[in-house]
């Protein structure tokens, strides 16, 4: 194993990325990552997030901003003088060159003695978990093996900082987490500043120290996993973080009423008056099913004396630890309820609903809603 090197850290300073296209494809972006801290780029397609990576990395010149690695302006530097190793969404591996050999390019024209560049090489295809596959080609490779060769290529010339953009899309679903808990544990072995961009909110919360969901070039809020799930700062990241179901709701003194029940406000500033209220499916109980014990998952057993709700089941599935369940209310509205696999109910049966009383976030409420989302 390499010994860990030192991370440094990576900010970007308003950057401006304007393509004449009538909008800004990044609009005055500012993140500063420490030194060793993982960070995943987060939003919808066309949110900005490669090429911010791609700024950091040298592939796009930035209209205007300041981009800066340990505190060295890097903004005009070419890739070459930026101590960085990238991984891409598709493997670029050289067909002609063997395993190894890909794993070597970098130090070959670096111009590293063979014998060590050698010696690297093969740690590096160890340190992925492709020790024996060295004399293999490409095409002799499944995907998710070539994207640890083009792996252990990023990580053999011992960066300082690795851009990753989204190496993981093109796998399949077991692949792509046994690989993102490698890139996480190398990472974290290695101590390499990381920037990781995806659209799958799942990889990146595993994985990050701490998630910036961007809109539209800018970043709508950043923060550790955990608080960009329980303490959503906007609607949108109330929205694409996670799921939510979307209720009517009424605010008013910190508080926002929903079907009788009187939920707390995650900011209780908030003005009162009608509102979206936006309701993790963990945060509802199932309280009255023939399917199976009653309660939920998460908060389940809490005793809260909540008034219940009456629903008609539309549909549950079985997602291994859990079961998610829709649930028609009697004005029509559909609510998702995260529960236990023990609790089966059947399409078409009348269940109680309770809330657990997690705090929820709101938005002012413009037109009904019958979807969750």
């Amino acid at each position: 194993m390499a010994a860990p090197t030192s991370g440094a850290s990576v900010e970007l300073a308003d950057v401006v990325k304007d393509y004449g296209t009538g909008s800004l494809a990044l609009d005055s972006l500012s993140l500063h990552a420490q030194p060793g801290e993982f960070v995943a780029l987060l939003g919808p397609s066309g949110c900005g997030k490669t090429t911010a990576l791609r700024s950091v990395a040298g592939l796009e010149s930035v209209t205007s901003g300041r981009i800066s690695i340990d505190g060295y302006d890097v903004t005009t530097q070419p890739t070459n003088k930026r101590d960085l190793g990238m991984v891409f969404q598709s493997y670029s591996l050289f067909p002609h060159l063997d395993a190894l050999a890909n794993v070597e390019f970098g130090l070959r024209m670096r111009k590293v003695p063979t014998d060590e560049r050698r010696e690297r090489a093969l740690e590096s295809l160890e340190m992925v978990g492709l020790g024996g596959f060295g004399k293999r080609f490409a095409h002799q490779l499944s995907g998710g093996q070539q994207q640890r060769v083009a792996l252990a290529r990023a990580l053999v010339t011992r960066p300082r900082v690795l851009l990753l953009d989204e190496p993981l899309s093109a796998l399949d679903a077991k692949v792509r987490v046994q690989l993102r808990e490698e890139i996480r544990r190398i990472q974290t072995e290695l101590g390499i500043t990381t920037l990781f961009v995806t659209h799958d909110q799942e990889e990146a919360l595993a994985v990050a120290d701490r998630v910036a969901v961007m809109r539209a070039g800018r970043i709508e809020q950043i923060g550790t996993p955990e608080s960009l799930y329980t303490q959503p700062a906007t609607t949108f990241v109330a929205e694409f973080v996670g799921l939510s179901n979307r209720l009517p709701g009424l605010v008013s003194g910190g508080f926002v009423e929903v079907y009788g029940v009187e939920l707390p406000l995650l900011d209780p500033t908030v003005a009162k008056g009608p509102a979206t209220v936006y309701l993790r499916p963990e945060d509802v109980e199932i309280v009255g099913c023939a399917g199976g014990a009653a309660g939920g998952a998460g908060a389940a057993g809490s005793g809260l004396l909540t008034p219940q709700i009456r629903g008609t089941v539309v549909s549950s599935s079985f997602l291994g630890s859990i079961r998610r369940s829709t649930v028609r209310l009697p004005d029509g509205e559909l609510i998702a309820v995260q529960h236990g696999v023990s609790v089966k109910p059947a399409s078409g049966e009348n269940v109680s609903l309770r809330f657990t009383g997690a705090c929820v976030s709101v938005s002012p409420r413009e037109a009904p809603s019958s979807v969750a989302a």
